[in-house]
């Protein structure tokens, strides 16, 4: 195995690794009976849920899923 295998193969699984974090520290969609009955309707406070925890962490699940793919990619073709 060449050092870049080795390189890209660490960052595979540390970007896999942190996909994984990400993804657990998400909450629901809806939590529980009181989300099914209610139907997770829209509310005021939700309008800015661009800038809550959820909505960044799961950009972060989306850009470190991509870096995960690209990684199998390159180790694929190397």
């Amino acid at each position: 195995m060449s050092a870049l295998t080795i390189v890209f193969t660490v960052l595979q699984v540390l970007s896999g690794l942190a996909v994984t974090a990400i993804v657990l520290m998400q909450s629901g969609k809806s939590a529980g009976l009181s989300g099914a009955i209610s139907g997770g309707a829209e509310t005021f406070l939700s309008k800015g849920k661009a800038k809550t925890l959820d909505a960044k962490l799961a950009r972060m699940t989306k850009w470190f899923a991509l870096v995960f793919v690209i990684l199998t990619l390159i180790l694929n073709l190397i």
